[in-house]
């Protein structure tokens, strides 16, 4: 283009955007005004897509990491055909549009994943990165590549004081990602005022002893200097930052530059200045000229004809290559392998048993054989978490097909790598750690829950049975609070065989989230001759045991380690001939997906004597229990001692469980 013609490119991305945070009274005007010849280099001149196919599996992928510049996006994604229309640039911020105030993946086509917690885009586009290599690794031929492309960002100031991303760039340098290349809009301002005040480090030097290739662009409005940039970060095995200088809210007249930009509307007077000052009209809003409407529309031909071509290759792929070709396309479609949960592994009954963690170990070394999608790892806690693949090896640099992850300690970034894995495709990614280290990483599994990443979480070590490591390491209140999180499925197995149908429901779930919570102490494995199959774990919770036909005297509510002493509860009951039904309830969440009906067959409302075991927090049990019920949990801190120990002085006993159960009957029966 000519000089002219990219200055009312470069415009129009940024007045659209400015127009639509005004219409809005709300919203970031300074980064997209500041960013737009980042934005432009990347979705014109250099980012292989397909407005008309968000989907493409072989495309570039994009992370705006500073969500707040969403308009920024959307503007970019509707100059370049996307199918986002001006009605819904006017409709920024409202109810029901498809340009809500941070991007949201799944919501708007074109966007790659949901950014707006800073930092948390930055570490998905590791994720996004390890996919890609890891993919190119598994179905790349010598003679033909369908999987090859990029993964871009822009990242801020914000972005990289956060914690997560010196995990992230710290662990993406140690893997050699070279097809991640982020560039940093650095404009000096947060919304506090300059970054001098809190953010004076060497970004560049920081960046270099992570292993990353650095570049800085002084001009951040030098569209082929931005260009220049990226061709050479293509060229360098590492990952890449290229350090953008630019001025936040670029081109208006008085508040260009200053904090005050940030996170509010320009103003209709300084906007309407700033448009007269670059030869734009006022009115309409939202204005481009047809020339420039084309010429980024242009990108639409271009798209088709990229993916044209790989259409192309990927049909000699399939012809020579039928097998990968299929995988292929099942792994995209998110379908799991035919019979892919036959070999699950069956326990026999033993009252020494297995922890869950252990059982979750043999599980997993079955699905690693049957799910070849299944990639995951540890936060340096593979050994105590069981989640180490042993038929499979590590990935890395010189080892891109392996399916473990070495993340080291790095919860939080670890979660939105998986995330950043899964949204890429392909993937079926896992993650974890210890229960109550959940709490580090807790942002990007909300992040999971709201954006429908059906990232699996597996946390072990779940309640005081950890034991000698102390309150800082029992995670009394961990559970219930991962409860709260909506679209989250918390499951809590019983014994082995429960374990083996939560990683079941886990890799069913592709609408969000699964956390499983593990035990570290041995757990009975219960004989399922004598009581009910493990079948009903997928309603989330079921009659395990009733003493004899009709309604209940009694129902014991419990879950994970606590159904044991539940069950070791009945001989002293039924010789009281207390009729008691004792319920597994590994998953909240998946019983209340359930219907009314199933709902009250296994907790029927006219019983009113009800108990709960849960070696956590009593908080919440109130709704299964009723008015009338007790629960037996802990509301307090742990304590450092040998886990039976801890776990008989907070009175989870067989004795203590009567004894709360006769006050509770006595007490109902008085009413």
């Amino acid at each position: 283009m000519h000089k002219i013609d990219l200055d009312q490119a470069l415009n129009a991305i940024r007045f659209i955007s400015a127009d639509g945070v005004q219409v809005a009274n709300s919203g970031h005007t300074g980064m997209p005004m500041g960013a737009s010849a980042m934005a432009y280099t990347l979705y014109v001149r250099q980012m292989k897509h397909n407005p008309k196919n968000p989907n493409w599996p072989d495309r570039d992928r994009f992370v705006l990491s500073g969500g707040h510049a969403s308009m920024l996006l959307y503007s970019i994604l509707y100059l370049t055909g996307y199918d986002i229309s001006l009605d819904d640039l006017k409709q920024f911020r409202q109810w029901g549009s498809i340009t809500p105030g941070h991007p949201e993946w799944g919501l708007t086509p074109g966007v790659d994943t949901t950014t707006g917690p800073l930092g948390q885009g930055f570490a998905t586009g590791v994720g996004m990165a390890i996919a890609e290599a890891h993919l190119a690794a598994e179905f790349n031929q010598p003679d033909i590549d369908i999987i090859n492309h990029y993964t871009y960002g822009i990242v801020t100031d914000g972005d990289l004081m956060e914690g997560i991303s010196s995990e992230a760039a710290s662990l993406a340098g140690n893997l050699r990602l070279g097809k991640l290349i982020y560039l940093y809009d650095s404009n000096n301002i947060t919304i506090e005022g300059s970054t001098d005040i809190t953010f004076t480090e060497d970004v560049a030097k920081r960046f270099e002893a992570y292993d990353w290739h650095v570049q800085t662009v002084e001009d951040g409005n030098d569209v082929e200097a931005i260009h220049k940039a990226i061709e050479l970060a293509k060229n360098d095995p590492r990952p890449s930052l290229i350090i953008c200088k630019t001025i936040i809210g670029f081109g208006l007249p008085t508040r260009a530059g200053t904090s005050g930009i940030h996170g509010s509307p320009a103003g209709w007077e300084e906007l309407n200045q700033a448009k007269q000052n670059a030869n734009i009209p006022t009115e309409p809003l939202f204005y481009t000229s047809d020339e420039t409407l084309s010429h980024f529309r242009s990108k639409i031909d271009d798209g088709k004809h990229e993916q044209d071509l790989w259409n192309k290759k990927f049909a000699h792929y399939r012809a020579k290559y039928p097998e990968l070709a299929s995988e292929f396309e099942r792994r995209f479609n998110g379908e799991l392998p035919q019979d892919w949960d036959a070999n699950l592994p069956k326990f026999e009954s033993s009252e020494k048993g297995l922890s869950t963690r252990m059982a979750s170990w043999h599980v997993l070394q079955a699905l690693g054989q049957s799910v070849p999608e299944l990639i995951g790892g540890s936060a340096d806690l593979a050994p105590s978490n069981n989640t180490w693949m042993d038929a499979y090896q590590a990935f890395g640099p010189d080892c891109p097909e392996g399916r473990n992850i070495h993340y080291g300690v790095r919860e939080i970034a670890m979660a939105a790598i998986g995330n950043g894995m899964f949204v890429h495709g392909g993937v079926r990614p896992y993650v974890a750690t210890f229960l109550v280290f959940s709490d580090y990483l807790r942002g990007s599994l909300r992040v999971a829950a709201l954006s429908k990443i059906a990232n699996v979480f597996v946390l072990t070590h779940d309640s005081v049975g950890v034991g000698e490591d102390g309150p800082t390491h029992q995670p009394v209140e961990t559970i219930m609070s991962l409860r709260l999180i909506p679209n989250l499925t918390v499951i809590r197995p019983a014994d082995a065989n429960e374990t083996a149908e939560a990683w079941k429901q886990a890799l069913l779930n592709t609408t969000g989230p699964t956390a499983l919570i593990l035990s570290r102490q041995n757990l009975p494995t219960i004989d399922r001759t004598r009581y009910s199959k493990v079948d009903g774990l997928e309603k989330g919770a079921y009659i395990l045991y009733q003493s004899k036909e009709g309604t209940p005297d009694l129902i014991i509510l419990a879950t994970g380690s606590e159904v044991s002493l539940a069950l070791k509860c009945l001989p002293a009951l039924e010789e009281k001939e207390i009729n008691t039904r004792v319920v597994s309830m590994p998953s909240w969440s998946l019983f209340e997906r359930q219907n009314q009906t199933y709902r009250e067959q296994v907790i029927p409302p006219e019983v009113i004597n009800r108990f709960s075991i849960e070696a956590g927090r009593t908080l919440g049990w109130e709704r299964w229990v009723g008015n009338n019920g007790s629960s037996l949990g802990i509301d307090d801190f742990g304590h450092s001692a040998p886990g039976n120990i801890v776990f008989g002085k907070f009175g989870f006993s067989v004795e203590n469980v009567l004894n709360m159960i006769e006050e509770m009957m006595q007490k109902n029966k008085r009413k």
